[in-house]
This record gives structure tokens, C-alpha cells and sequence, in this order.
């Protein structure tokens, strides 16, 4: 705690502190809620520890923060909108800096918590599953004329499923260095038998089939913030792998963690797989926003994303198991190994209903364009 507090002191916070708690469920960053109280109201602010084992580069995860929100801020005040709730807004430290680095060399970095908002870790039904389609489809429309290429790449090849199998999994399956695969044969063998698909979207790239855009690249359900009363969506939170990326993995990992029967750690298989009410709830959502500005290769690979992008969770779960859990919070040794066994389970789910999913996304297009 001693270094929460060196940081907490040396950020532009208004107000006398009160108190300072853990807060979130989130796998990289270690979050907490610092409350303080100016005249006779109270304003909590959201205080991270950036995890720079994941993030090489704090200052240009931080130019990329703060050049979108910039952004945004702007662009909701031309249109009239709140922007101190629809996107977030960072503080600087107290000598105005875009973070704080403590004397042991962590990384903290703050924002305002928004206002009278709240947030889910699953959708409780699917209009607000929908919702969170709207909020992640209105923020990539917004972002629609920011120039993605003045955006710095903060975790190289992030959804690059294909080079994550060769250049991730591969080498841990070969060193094995916790003698973990002899536990999961079945899972690595499922992986490798679907590897020629793993570039289908790289290669769209490189055909100049799919365009670059500015992208969250982790659209699950907790990372956005919904009006306590209303419970409609409020704005989009985690920019932290904001970067150049493809539309199509905005849907295909908010489908990945939304549109699942079950939470991603669930240990019983029985109770996983796509649910297609909720992959048409936010598809609706989703494309209702932003639909206009897709280009056909994009709507085409929609439902497809969803199974890659759940793929490459159970290749990048796997991976950490393999090397000893060095990249995501488990609460017990098999916790990745799991996480990789239901992700397999939905993505098998997704294969037997893949027609259905493409029929859904096609009715979704051609309503829209009546």
C-alpha cells in the first residue's frame, strides 16, 4: 500500500482524501477506487497500477489514452453530448505528466470515475447485451474519422491469431516448461487441427480486403459503464489496447465473452456454449451504430469472428497454463487450463451453429439496407 499512497499524492486529485479500496475484476491491471471529499461533495476516482509486464511501452499506451479520449471529448461536444460521462476523462499528475511512476518503478494512472454509473461482469438478459452492442458499435463510428495509423501498437500482434500459434503456443508446447501438456492433450490437439484458419483475417488485411480502424480490441461486458437507473449504456472504460485493428475483433470478442452460456471459468462444459439470442441482441446493437460504415468483406467474417476470436482465447489461455500462468490472474493452478476447456466447448458450439449465426448477421444487413 505504501506505493498506492506515494501515487495517490502525486496526482491533480481536487479535494481532501477519504478512502481507498480495490475495485474490478479485471485480469491485468490492479484497480482501485480512491474517494475525496471537497466542500459537501464526494468524487471517486479511478487510480490503476499498469501492468508493464503486459505493456512494454507506458508512454505510448498513454499518448494513445489520452489522443482518443481527447478526441472523443470533442466529438461528443459537438453533437451535444455529456462528455464527462461518454468517455473518460484522465487526470495528470500534480507536475503534468500523463502517469506517475513510483520509486520502485510501478506505473499508476487515474481517471474520473463516471458519475451514477455501473457495471456488469454478464449480461443479465439480452437488451443489455444489446446495449453494450450499441455502446462498442457507437464508439467505433465515433472513432470513424480519427486517423488510426497515428496510434501506437501497445501489445504487438495482440489479435494476430496466426502469429500468436506460431510464435506463442508452438514454442510454449515445445519447452513445456511446468510438464503441463501430458494434462491436456486433447486441447492442444484440437488447437492444431484448426490452424489453417488462423490467418484467415491477417491475410484479408494484407489483401486489402479489410481496412484498419481504430479499435478497443476488448469489448467484453465489464468494460462498459451503464446509467444506474436506466441502465443504458453510458460510455466505453479499458483503453488500454486501444490501437490500429479490424472492426471484426470489436464483435468477435464481445461475442467470445457475452453471447456464452456461461462465464468463462465455468468448469462444468455442459453448461457452455452460444447463446443465439444474445449474438443477435448485440449484432443488432452493434451494427445499428456502425453498420453503415462496414464494407461487405467486414460483414461477411462477422460471424466467423466470433469463432476466431474465440479461438485464440483458447490458444492464448492454453499458452499460459503451458508457460505457468505468467500473464493472467488464476486463483488456483488448472485456472487457465479451464478457462481454455470452456472457451473450446464454444467454440465447438459456434461451428455446429455457424449458419445460423451467418443468417442472422445477413437479416441484420439487408434490414438496414430497406
Amino acid at each position: 500500500m505504501e506505493e498506492l499512497r506515494e501515487a495517490l499524492g502525486n496526482f491533480a486529485f481536487e479535494g481532501e482524501f477519504v478512502s481507498v479500496k480495490e475495485f474490478g475484476s479485471g485480469h491485468i491491471n490492479k484497480t482501485y477506487i480512491a474517494k475525496y471529499k471537497k466542500d459537501d461533495s464526494e468524487q471517486k476516482y479511478v487510480v490503476q497500477k499498469v501492468n508493464n509486464g503486459v505493456f512494454k511501452n507506458v508512454d505510448e499506451l498513454m499518448d494513445n489514452v489520452f489522443a482518443v479520449t481527447s478526441y472523443l471529448r470533442n466529438v461528443i461536444r459537438e453533437n451535444g453530448g455529456d462528455e464527462n460521462r461518454e468517455t473518460l476523462h484522465f487526470i495528470k499528475t500534480n507536475d503534468g505528466k500523463k502517469y506517475y511512476k513510483c520509486a520502485d518503478g510501478s506505473f499508476y494512472r487515474a481517471y474520473i470515475f463516471v458519475k451514477d454509473s455501473v457495471s456488469f461482469d454478464f449480461a443479465e438478459n439480452a437488451d443489455m447485451f444489446k446495449s453494450s452492442g450499441i455502446a462498442f458499435g457507437r464508439f467505433q463510428r465515433m472513432l470513424g474519422d480519427f486517423d488510426a495509423d497515428s496510434l501506437y501498437e501497445t501489445i504487438e500482434n495482440f489479435h494476430n491469431t496466426k502469429w500468436r500459434y506460431e510464435n506463442e503456443f508452438l514454442p510454449a508446447l515445445e519447452m513445456d516448461v511446468m510438464d503441463r501438456a501430458k494434462t491436456c492433450r486433447e486441447e492442444i490437439e484440437f488447437i492444431k487441427a484448426r490452424k489453417d484458419k488462423m490467418g484467415v483475417l491477417v491475410d484479408l488485411i494484407d489483401e486489402k480486403k479489410l481496412p484498419l480502424r481504430v479499435t478497443h480490441n476488448d469489448t467484453k461486458l465489464n468494460n462498459v459503464m451503464f446509467d444506474k437507473k436506466t441502465l443504458e449504456c453510458v460510455c466505453v472504460i479499458d483503453l488500454d489496447t486501444v490501437m490500429p485493428g479490424l472492426a471484426l475483433y470489436d464483435f468477435g470478442d464481445a461475442i467470445r465473452f457475452g453471447a456464452n452460456t456461461a462465464l468463462d471459468d465455468e468448469k462444468d462444459l455442459s453448461k457452455v456454449g452460444v447463446n443465439l439470442e444474445y449474438f443477435r441482441a448485440f449484432a443488432e446493437g452493434f451494427l445499428g451504430e456502425c453498420g453503415e460504415t462496414l464494407n461487405q468483406c467486414e460483414k461477411d467474417h462477422l460471424a466467423f469472428s466470433a469463432w476466431l476470436l474465440t479461438l485464440e482465447l483458447v490458444m492464448r489461455f492454453l499458452t499460459d497454463y503451458l508457460n505457468g500462468d505468467v500473464y493472467f490472474k488464476t486463483h488456483y493452478s488448472e485456472h487457465n487450463l479451464v478457462r481454455a476447456r470452456n472457451q473450446m466447448k464454444l467454440a465447438l458450439s459456434m461451428e455446429e451453429h455457424m449458419n445460423e449465426m451467418e443468417e442472422i448477421i445477413k437479416a441484420i444487413c439487408s434490414k438496414q439496407e430497406r
